[in-house]
């Protein structure tokens, strides 16, 4: 059996772990005969509850599981791990604005890139999925100045999964014959779902949906799915969210599906015209633990202006956490392309 490698996992008694932990327990994350040690991270007043989902675990024997750790420390937590996935946040209380939730977030993300930093393995995956994540995930890639940018990702595999749910529900298509959607941006309602290269069965989606309905129903749909889920089940989304990890964390590991690509919000490197250094999210493919931007991606202006705008909102998310992010050093740019050369993070010529 191989070695075990470390996954630390913030928010580790919530809703959306809970989903997540037996999936990677049975092997869905990495491969079926990778055993894993999971170390655990919750605040104090949640470890009880912690303790709980230990013992589930526990008590299914998976034959993967070799160990679970449990912190209220992330420092302690984040210890050698290979992976780390960031899903504790402090959510959105009534009345507040998007602004106040990242200001409210950003130090603890900025403090646990800097742990990160200190004690996790060098050639550590990290994965935001907290709320706002790309923001969360720009403030803790900055202040982690010993890895490169390139190791640092948040979460838009989620809204990429809906995006072809909705659209397989729609058309009547098995999701696995819908290939080639793409979440351009922020994971919020700025983001832009496009479907102007995908494909349903091989052929154009476009030329198999109506592009009123495209444009005044599909994107608003997947821009507020969230919010709508809230609002039939009285609580954010949780299974479908863990479904999203574990896809996002599988892709980046072994690969993505041939002719295909996934999304992912990454450090931009000024591909299709988006402001450098921002976490935005582009159409990627994914090899032996790297990443790839596709190239070569025909633009029209209706999907420019969308790409825009959600961009627009994440500099002015970068400017609200302006004080938190670390001025880029020569060290920086060296470790960005050392990203470059060793594979996290490496460019196609143009889309195959």
């Amino acid at each position: 059996m191989k070695r075990p490698v470390k996954i630390a996992i913030t928010g580790a008694a919530g809703s959306v772990c809970y989903s997540l932990l037996f999936k990677i327990a049975t092997g869905e994350m990495i491969d079926r005969d990778q055993p894993v040690i999971l170390q655990l991270i919750e605040v104090p007043e949640a470890m009880d509850a912690l303790r709980g989902i230990a013992m589930e675990l526990e008590d299914c024997a998976f034959p993967l599981l070799h160990s679970i750790s449990l912190y209220d420390k992330f420092e302690e937590g984040v210890v050698g791990a290979h992976y780390v996935l960031l899903l504790g946040a402090k959510p959105r209380g009534p009345g507040m604005e998007r602004s106040e939730l990242i200001a409210a977030n950003a130090p603890a993300f900025a403090s646990q890139g800097r742990a990160i930093n200190q004690f996790a393995n060098r050639d550590v995956k990290v994965l935001v999925v907290g709320n706002p994540a790309n923001t969360n995930a720009l403030c803790a890639s900055r202040n982690a100045p010993d890895l490169s940018p390139a190791q640092f990702t948040a979460l838009t595999r989620l809204d990429h999964n809906r995006a072809r749910g909705i659209l397989a529900n729609h058309t009547g298509a098995n999701p696995k014959d819908i290939r080639r959607i793409t979440i351009w941006g922020n994971h919020s309602n700025t983001q832009f779902p496009d479907l102007g290269h995908a494909t349903i069965y091989g052929e154009p989606a476009m030329s198999q949906v109506d592009e009123s309905w495209y444009r005044d129903h599909f994107i608003e749909k997947i821009q507020k799915r969230g919010a709508a889920v809230i609002e039939a089940r009285g609580r954010s989304s949780a299974a479908s969210a863990a479904q999203g990890v574990i896809n996002h964390m599988h892709d980046w590991i072994n690969g993505t599906a041939e002719n295909d690509w996934v999304s992912m919000a990454i450090v931009s490197d000024g591909s299709y015209g988006i402001a450098k250094g921002i976490i935005y999210s582009f159409p990627v493919r994914c090899d032996y633990g790297r990443y790839q931007i596709v190239q070569g991606l025909e633009i029209s202006d209706f999907a420019r202006e969308k790409m825009t705008a959600t961009e627009q909102e994440l500099l002015s998310e970068m400017k609200t956490v302006a004080d938190l992010l670390p001025k880029e050093t020569e060290a920086s740019h060296q470790n960005l392309s050392v990203g470059l050369r060793s594979g996290q993070y490496l460019q196609t010529d143009r889309v195959r």
